[in-house]
């Protein structure tokens, strides 16, 4: 059913921004999108580094996958264009997909084919797009909003959909413009945040940044500790850089960690190097390789861990590499580093290095089922804007889908 066509602006055309205007666009209102960038979704281009994972077959349960300080807040869009409304949306549209292990891709492996596919169904729908229109302020009156733009120009509208991305990846156009925009009609942030990036640390055994791994990209079992209390297990490749830690296992737990850290709690990060191995059978391994006639111990783990690994956790196991024979202490101290290598968090890499930002427009103020602002009539948000972060694997993007979707729908 068609609903009285209105004049609908839509800030940001990024993945929520488009599909919003797609949304509103598809029940018959006149739609233009304000973008501040030359072009729309650039952001899409660069996810899954170029490849575009844009959504999940794994949803259930939703709050382990959505991030947010309520709960629940996620769910009504979710449920309303969901997993299956997606790959419906883009198979519709023409696309082709790939799965691998509930990770869709398009068929192409190329992103530029998902911002193709959305801007070819904008211009069927008559979509206006306004490129290089950066917003100095929305002024509402009488439930007309006025869009002025920073060289002079004004758009009008009978609702607005904020969807300006949060603060990561700011090359993209997220500078946290839209933050500011919110305020303007008294809505409150939940602190915005790096998240789905990298960590700083030191090792507990006296280096400061793990220099002695740099490099090295490894399976492992992470687990995450916050004021001695295990919050968070991952496991993954797991990559070690100068100045800590990273890949995707870190992303994952990334936002809980960084969120702690900015309250002074104390972080850190344990890494299990035998992860196919419990203690007891990694202490039966260790034993086994040790006990090899004429090895050292150098070469009794050179054929299981990376050198750098090897001489990295003999160093700070106090245990020389030529060693042949180890006393109870130095064994225990070993496994030890194994199975439990810890590493302080310190810090963590900014926004230019985070994929997402935890926090955004405080949910309590905007409706679940609606996405309507609950202090002004007619302004919505989707996407990144709001407080809610998806875990790595297509969920930020199923967000854009779903959050847009319902936000472009209106009343």
């Amino acid at each position: 059913m068609v609903q009285e066509k209105r004049k609908i602006i839509v800030v940001g055309g990024g993945a929520s921004g488009m599909m919003a205007a797609i949304s509103a666009a598809r029940l018959g209102n006149k739609v233009t999108i304000l973008e501040q960038k030359e072009n729309l979704g650039k952001k899409i281009l660069v996810t899954g580094n170029g490849r575009c994972n844009f959504t999940n077959r794994v949803q259930l349960p939703f709050e382990t996958y959505y991030r947010t300080e309520q709960i629940s807040f996620p769910k009504p869009a979710l449920e309303q264009f969901s997993f299956e409304d997606t790959l419906a949306f883009f198979s519709e549209l023409g696309m082709q997909f790939k799965e691998r292990n509930g990770y869709f891709y398009p068929f192409s492996g190329q992103a530029s084919t998902v911002l193709l596919l959305l801007k070819k169904e904008l211009d069927r729908l008559f979509v206006q797009v306004e490129t290089n229109a950066k917003i100095r302020q929305i002024v509402n009156k009488k439930n007309q909003f006025s869009c002025f733009l920073e060289d002079n120009r004004v758009f009008y509208g009978d609702q607005v959909i904020l969807c300006t991305g949060s603060m990561a990846a700011p090359k993209t156009g997220s500078d946290g413009s839209g933050y500011s925009l919110a305020k303007q009609f008294g809505h409150h942030l939940i602190p915005p945040l790096p998240a789905l990036c990298p960590i700083e640390g030191k090792d507990v055994y006296g280096e400061h940044a793990i220099k002695g791994m740099a490099g090295v990209r490894t399976e492992a079992v992470l687990r995450l500790f916050i004021q001695s209390k295990l919050c968070f297990q991952e496991r993954g490749e797991l990559q070690i850089v100068e100045y800590g830690l990273s890949g995707i296992p870190i992303f994952q737990l990334s936002r809980y960690a960084i969120r702690a850290f900015e309250k002074g709690k104390s972080v850190w990060v344990e890494i299990d190097f035998f992860p196919d191995l419990d203690w007891k059978q990694s202490r039966k391994f260790l034993l086994q390789q040790l006990n090899q006639k004429q090895k050292t111990i150098e070469e009794a783990l050179l054929g299981v861990l990376n050198r750098k690994i090897v001489f990295y956790l003999l160093r700070c196991a106090k245990i020389k590499p030529t060693e042949q024979n180890l006393t109870e202490k130095q064994f225990e101290q070993l496994l030890g580093c194994l199975k439990r290598f810890s590493v302080i968090m310190i810090g963590y890499r900014g926004f230019e290095q985070a994929q997402v930002c935890s926090g955004g427009v405080n949910t309590m103020e905007v409706k679940a089922d609606t996405l309507e602002s609950k202090l002004v009539q007619g302004l919505y948000f989707a996407g990144e804007i709001l407080d809610v972060d998806g875990a790595c694997g297509g969920y930020n993007l199923q967000w854009a889908w779903s959050s847009g979707f319902l936000a472009g729908k209106g009343l």
